[in-house]
């Protein structure tokens, strides 16, 4: 089997290095080839045209089998805890369109795509559905991804009413277009450092996010091999 595990930031990712033993190939990729499987680890990049670019460049090398998006979240949901470990299901593109006054016009909204031109289902991208074991044990949720993280108790209030998601990322939406693209299996994983609130670090985990992630992604790993 051939896996591709997607990370915006090596720090989200280094203990799994480690724990699958990938070794460095350059800065950005990391890799263990055994006779019957071949891991790989891409360094994407904060957002989404670094992922868009960085992802397209590493599939049109190679054929994957599965890629998994990995890495940290903001939660809009409180139901969820910090350190949680989710499965994005369905994301979007939370910031792609046109701002109107204090009215944000999305791209499907503007009429410039039909939102369910594929890759689109109802304006969303959609996670390939499986039935893996271990995502049985962990949440489903839904997902938006912008290029600038929601900070602002406003603009918060209107992503909640506009898209009713419980997780915000930057990179996850772009790992989805690409994939669906490419008729390539994808699924995300990520784990809640956050909530999306006006921003306070004080109240953010990110290492036990990154710590419960990488755990989850190693375990994972070993279970569909």
């Amino acid at each position: 089997m051939n896996i591709l595990i997607v990370s915006a930031t090596f720090k989200e990712s280094a203990d799994l290095v480690k724990l699958l033993d990938l070794k460095p190939i350059n800065k950005n990729f990391y890799q263990k080839k055994t006779e019957k499987n071949n891991i790989s680890l891409l360094i994407s990049g904060v957002g989404l045209s670094f992922t868009s670019y960085s992802l397209s460049k590493a599939v049109f090398k190679s054929r994957y089998d599965w890629v998994i998006n990995t890495g940290i979240a903001g939660s809009f949901n409180k139901n969820l805890k910090i350190g949680d470990v989710v499965q994005v299901t369905d994301d979007c593109f939370a910031d792609l369109g046109i701002r109107d006054k204090n009215q944000f016009i999305d791209i499907f909204e503007a009429g410039f795509i039909d939102k369910n031109e594929y890759p689109f289902n109802n304006a969303r991208l959609k996670a390939t559905d499986v039935n893996f074991p271990a995502l049985k044990k962990i949440k489903k949720v839904k997902g938006i991804s912008v290029n600038t993280v929601s900070g602002n108790k406003e603009e918060i209030i209107q992503l909640q009413q506009k898209y009713k998601a419980d997780t915000e990322s930057m990179e996850g939406a772009a790992v989805f277009y690409v994939c669906l693209n490419e008729n390539i299996p994808v699924i995300q994983i990520r784990s809640i450092s956050n909530y999306v609130e006006e921003r306070d670090k004080t109240k953010w985990d990110i290492p036990l996010a990154i710590k419960n992630l990488n755990r989850f992604i190693f375990s994972f790993i070993h279970n569909i091999l």
